[in-house]
């Protein structure tokens, strides 16, 4: 389907597709929403492109996925794949921020930065939908069971925290909100996983996300716990700025 305001993505790709297979493809644009519909009503579809191999109709996008054997994303599967993505890409920011100061990207300060920046990127994913966070987080977390208004305070006590901890500033404040949420967070998703064994979806990367509940959301509260142990154990002796080669 192409109009003057509309170009359909899945032709596009669809076309792409048969090509790189191969394919010749001869392409028939529908120009008008009449057209349109009549090219529906006239095969019995509900959707555009319609992919046709010798003269026999394949479907659309995904049919084709299927026909030419390639793997169709179920968009309801649940997948780690989204959080990996998110902890990988602030790893790279706190090593390339270390380089930059520091002139090392396997630094004290590297590893800081990488706690700092990954609680500031879960708590932005989680502001842009802070109703649909809300109402996933409350399916599991323990105090905000008992008082809803903190499923909505936590993604803005997260990134706080985050923000202070990348800037090194007000440990005062920083520490004991990280321990609290963190702890909290960590004896909530241990009981609803591994006491409880609920198969739940996890909140942590947005209420829209397919990210299983478990192990890796343990992980993103303990290590939120360590970083602030660590960084109230730094305010009594070695500064937590310093970058020392690790």
């Amino acid at each position: 389907m192409v109009v003057p305001h509309h170009t359909c993505p899945y032709g596009l790709k669809a076309k792409d597709l048969l090509q790189r297979s191969g394919y010749e493809v001869e392409d028939h644009h529908l120009t008008t929403r009449e057209e349109t519909d009549a090219f529906k009503a006239q095969h019995g579809v509900a959707t555009t492109p319609q992919v046709f191999i010798g003269g026999e109709r394949i479907g659309g996008y995904d049919d084709l996925r299927r026909f030419l054997g390639k793997p169709v994303v179920d968009p309801k599967a649940t997948s780690y794949r989204p959080v990996i993505a998110l902890f990988v890409m602030t790893a790279l920011m706190a090593m390339a921020a270390s380089y930059a100061a520091i002139g090392d990207v396997f630094t004290v300060r590297a590893a800081e930065w990488f706690i700092g920046f990954s609680m500031v990127v879960l708590a932005l994913l989680k502001l842009q939908n802070i109703e649909g966070f809300a109402t996933m987080f409350l399916n599991y977390d323990l105090l905000a069971k008992r008082w809803v208004p903190y499923s909505y305070i936590y993604p803005f006590a997260e990134g706080l925290t985050g923000v202070l901890m990348v800037a090194g500033a007000l440990t005062w404040l920083s520490v004991p909100i990280a321990l609290f949420i963190g702890t909290v967070g960590s004896a909530s998703v241990f009981k609803a996983v591994y006491i409880d064994r609920r198969e739940l979806k996890c909140a942590c990367v947005g209420g829209s996300s397919n990210v299983p509940l478990g192990f890796i959301s343990l992980t993103e509260n303990l290590m939120m716990v360590a970083m602030a142990v660590w960084m109230a154990f730094a305010a009594f002796g070695l500064p937590a700025g310093v970058g020392h080669a690790m």
